[in-house]
């Protein structure tokens, strides 16, 4: 394996192009944006700040990855996570919302999912299975996608990446509307 990166090894070739559309509508429009990501594990983050003048939108990020980090640094409580259930809208509504409000950025986007290889019965326990959301200042909107790659780890990460950043451009452009925490606009995408 070498250890000469370049610039072609990331973002993934699936991210550069939805990446390069939102950091281009942030920078127009002179919003910010922050990130909650969990399953993503830092793509989402990490191809936003691949773009140059990062900083000119990027207020910060987080990897919530586990049940720990979001005691920590996500506003949950013992009583959050003995009710966790998995992934839904509903949690990744909570933890886009309160980064936000921490970062006070104009959007934050959140995902969290199931990437498998391996995971459980319910839906949103499947490998592929991810649930987004933009949060901004007139509410929330979410979407659930099951990206048919099955326990295909590195596939499912990058996919989720996309797909977040899908949401965040069509917020962005006014094609998703925002609503009120948890009746936003939402939708299931297979």
């Amino acid at each position: 394996m070498s250890t000469d990166a370049s610039s072609a090894d990331f973002p993934p070739k699936e991210v550069v192009e939805i990446v390069a559309e939102v950091a281009k509508l942030l920078k127009e429009q002179g919003e910010t944006i922050s990130v909650a990501e969990t399953a993503a594990g830092g793509i989402i983050s990490a191809s936003l700040l691949s773009t140059p003048g990062a900083s000119q939108f990027y207020k910060g990020g987080l990897t919530l990855y586990t049940l720990e980090s979001r005691l920590a640094f996500a506003g949950w409580t013992p009583q959050t996570i003995s009710s966790y259930a998995g992934p839904t809208p509903a949690i990744v509504s909570g933890l886009a919302t309160h980064v936000r409000n921490t970062l006070q950025s104009t959007y934050t986007v959140s995902e969290s999912g199931t990437a498998g290889p391996t995971g459980g019965q319910t839906r949103n326990r499947k490998p592929g299975y991810v649930a987004l959301a933009v949060a901004g200042e007139s509410g929330v909107a979410t979407r659930e996608v099951e990206t048919g790659l099955g326990g295909d780890r590195v596939g499912n990460m990058v996919r989720f990446a996309v797909e977040a950043l899908g949401l965040v451009r069509d917020v962005v452009k006014g094609t998703v509307k925002l609503g009120a925490a948890g009746a936003g606009e939402s939708e299931t995408k297979i």
